[in-house]
């Protein structure tokens, strides 16, 4: 088995972790506001402030794998946060643009 440095493993679960929070804030977002039944008669408050809370850990650790990737010069990790950091910030502008 191969053994990597502290650093590489904080990248690697860093990113794991990126996405899935990623995927998690697509679900709750699809499934609450694009998948309900009916007319929506109010926000749903619970559901919105699990998607800042998650869109908050989603932008701290984006940027915190971005820092360390840029501090230890790793090319490869560099490119995977850039492209998350671009499909976070994509994602907002979608969200902007369907809700308004």
């Amino acid at each position: 088995m191969t053994r990597r440095s502290g650093k590489m493993q904080f990248l690697f679960w860093d990113f794991f972790f990126s996405v899935l929070l990623y995927l998690w804030i697509l679900w709750i977002g699809g499934r609450t506001f694009l998948l309900h039944e009916g007319p929506m008669m109010a926000l749903p408050q619970q559901e919105v402030t699990l998607l800042f809370l998650l869109y908050g850990l989603l932008v701290l650790t984006t940027l915190s794998g971005t820092i360390v990737s840029i501090m230890i010069g790793n090319q490869r990790y560099i490119r995977r946060f850039g492209a998350m950091v671009i499909l976070v910030f994509a994602t907002i502008v979608a969200a902007k643009g369907i809700f308004g």
